[in-house]
């Protein structure tokens, strides 16, 4: 008989590798009662069940369940088991109006939600949730009295804020929920819930202004996150990397942020917003790679000297990443491009090198790699001590012993000192990874080789496209608007349209 109910199962329910994702079928099929329930948390010494009666005198058994830690134990007591047990409403009444006065004031914590299977009590009891079951009516409500153990908002710590607001996201996706809309109060704000991962079960919130956004981009959105068969959600990229549309490759393609206020200019501009529980980012769609140059200060500054800033971004993004292999190419393969007095200069600094231009190259933007690794990765304190004795060994400790000559100190010392304008971390990874392939590049064929490989480089972010956007707009897209709005930052008063990429039902932002 066994075999012949796994036969079925396969045939009609599938085997558990190839079974569509659980959140869309029925876990537990089995009848909401107080037995199931404390059967499917067994072992969980921090699950709490109990069983009361609700009114005074009255006989109306419910059981309470809810996980300790998760659940704030205090109000439990005082807003919902005591007006339930000492109240006269329940007097006399069956469990089904029990139920039904509960439901409507008969106790003093009224948002809730109503459960009749064992699938939404289950995760609304993982979820934090204090739940009670009126079994012989057959339903359950859950009422959302979540723990106040949580990190509390304060100022972002990798994005710096110059000119803004210096709330920036936590790990609470309601709390984050609450940012926004402090800041955006108007009923136009829609979330769209959703939950990803079979065992964390974490909550993801799609935000969007109705009539400002891209209809099919919010769809495409919501079909893209409930896709994702993953077993959880806890760090970023188990989000991200399902989602973007080319995922092999080391740009980035959503704009993250820990600043509410980034966050919601990026609504009112038409764009997406994506916020998931446990996470403190927010992410944004479309992400296009001027945008990933662009800060929030640049709006809370003057015009002039903001579109000054941004020239100078894009110049150190040129500087950082052609630099090294332009100065491989010179000194291996094009001497004549060199000035007489600094060829001099450059041979007389390695007369005494024992190592190529190339191998100097590639050894100091290593080291300065691992500088910085080990900067980010010890502790505040270690990692500064780092800092300054690498600084002072491979500086000016190995200029002196003659192993690397000054001129690639300079040169690498200038290419990472530009490399740091970079606003987003993600886009100044991706840049420091094809820093090392325009090097190898140079090497293997000087200038012929840079340009190869600056030709291949822009063509990749030519191809890359962000929820139908080009990546590279409005540079190179055919109706991606002007490109001296992405270069520069007009008056605020003469922007008066939204990005034409965007594809916004609304767009006009201002008379």
């Amino acid at each position: 008989m066994k075999k012949i109910t796994d036969i079925l199962k396969k045939t009609f329910i599938g085997s558990e590798e190839s079974r569509p994702h659980p959140l869309k079928l029925p876990l537990y099929p089995s009848e909401l009662t107080a037995e199931n329930i404390s059967a499917i948390f067994s072992d969980c010494f921090d699950f709490k069940a109990f069983k009361i009666f609700a009114g005074a005198n009255s006989s109306i058994p419910v059981s309470v369940f809810f996980f300790d830690g998760l659940v704030d134990t205090a109000v439990v007591s005082e807003e919902i088991i005591e007006p339930l047990v000492r109240s006269e409403l329940f007097v006399g009444c069956d469990t089904s109006r029990a139920a039904e006065l509960a439901s409507h004031g008969g106790v003093y914590y009224l948002p809730f939600k109503e459960s009749r299977d064992l699938d939404s009590l289950s995760d609304d009891i993982s979820n934090g949730f204090c739940c009670l079951l009126f079994e012989e009516a057959g339903v359950a409500l859950s009422f959302d009295i979540k723990s106040k153990t949580s990190r509390a908002v304060s100022n972002p710590t990798e994005e710096k804020v110059v000119k803004g607001a210096k709330d920036a996201f936590v790990e609470t996706l309601n709390i984050n929920l609450s940012l926004v809309r402090k800041k955006l109060h108007t009923p136009k704000l829609k979330t769209i819930p959703t939950v990803v991962g079979r065992q964390s079960r974490t909550r993801v919130c799609i935000l969007y202004l109705d009539g400002i956004a891209d209809p099919e981009t919010v769809k495409e959105a919501k079909r893209r996150i409930d896709s994702i068969d993953i077993d959880g959600l806890i760090s970023s990229a188990n989000l991200e990397e399902y989602i973007v549309d080319f995922p092999n490759s080391s740009f980035p393609q959503l704009i993250t942020t820990e600043r509410s206020d980034k966050f919601c200019m990026n609504l009112l501009e038409g764009r997406i917003g994506i916020i998931a529980d446990g996470l403190p980012i927010g992410y944004l769609a479309p992400g296009t790679f001027s945008q990933f140059i662009k800060v929030p200060e640049d709006n809370a500054s003057h015009f002039i000297v903001a579109s000054a800033l941004t020239l100078l971004r894009y110049l150190s993004l040129t500087i950082t990443l052609l630099l090294p292999a332009f100065y491989v190419a010179v000194a291996t393969f094009h001497h004549e491009m060199i000035p007489t007095k600094l060829m001099l200069s450059i041979i007389a600094s390695k007369q005494y090198v024992p190592f190529s231009t190339a191998a100097e190259v590639l050894g100091m933007l290593l080291a300065f790699e691992l500088l910085q690794e080990a900067g980010l990765r010890l502790p505040n304190s270690v990692g500064q001590t780092i800092s300054i004795i690498g600084a002072l060994i491979v500086g000016q400790s190995a200029v002196e012993a003659k192993v690397i000559s000054p001129v690639v100190v300079i040169v690498i010392a200038v290419a990472g000192v530009t490399g740091y304008t970079i606003p987003n971390q993600d886009l100044a990874s991706a840049l420091r990874v094809t820093r090392f392939l325009l090097v190898i590049a140079a090497l293997i064929s000087g200038m012929y080789g840079l340009a190869v490989g600056a030709s291949v480089f822009l063509y990749r972010l030519c191809t890359l496209e962000s929820f139908g956007v080009a990546y590279m707009t409005p540079f190179a897209a055919a109706h991606g608007g002007k490109i001296s709005k992405a270069i520069t930052r007009w008056p605020l008063r003469l922007s008066k349209k939204r990005e034409k990429a965007l594809n916004t039902p609304n767009k006009r932002n201002q008379k």
